[in-house]
């Protein structure tokens, strides 16, 4: 019988680990999903918050945050390539896009000027930044492709613009 009892505790203790384990997974997973749908959310708002002061030039003077001054149809663009690096970092957030995607993607952007030009004007927005966040290594990376893009398109006479593709060294995933 003292055979029989502790075997049964033992299975009562195996079973109430594995329910344990499937109420944090569950748990996680719930966590996952809000912080996923809080995201979602976050980026929506901003992109309609943009959109509006697109739109609006009198809202586009409230982020008007440069160290010099910026013509109207220049901000919106400034606040339309805000929109392309965010999106682009909200699809690296959720998890569509691994971080090699991601400066892919990104290494396309930078071949236009206007967003080199905006990524320059708000170099002083990112010092704020605490130096350990994803926020500012995603930063670093973004400095990196812009200058090397950069240096390439005032060697453009050398044709080497052509081979823009091979910019900078993607990260690893």
């Amino acid at each position: 019988m003292a055979t029989q009892k502790f075997g049964i505790r033992e299975f009562g203790s195996v079973t109430k680990a594995k329910l344990a384990s499937a109420a944090n997974a569950v748990a996680e997973r719930s966590s996952r999903h809000r912080k996923h749908a809080a995201l979602t959310e976050q980026h929506r708002l901003h992109f309609d918050l943009l959109c509006k002061a697109m739109d609006d030039p009198a809202l586009a003077s409230v982020l008007d945050t440069y160290e010099t001054d910026i013509p109207p149809e220049r901000q919106r663009q400034y606040l339309f390539a805000n929109v392309l690096y965010v999106n682009a970092l909200y699809y690296h957030r959720i998890g569509a896009w691994s971080i090699t995607e991601l400066y892919g993607h990104l290494r396309v952007i930078c071949r236009n000027d206007v967003f080199r030009e905006y990524w320059s004007a708000t170099r002083h927005h990112r010092k704020s930044l605490p130096e350990a966040s994803k926020e500012a290594e995603l930063g670093r990376m973004m400095d990196g492709l812009v200058e090397e893009m950069d240096r390439l398109s005032q060697d453009q006479n050398d044709g080497d613009f052509d081979e823009w593709w091979v910019i900078g060294e993607a990260p690893e995933d």
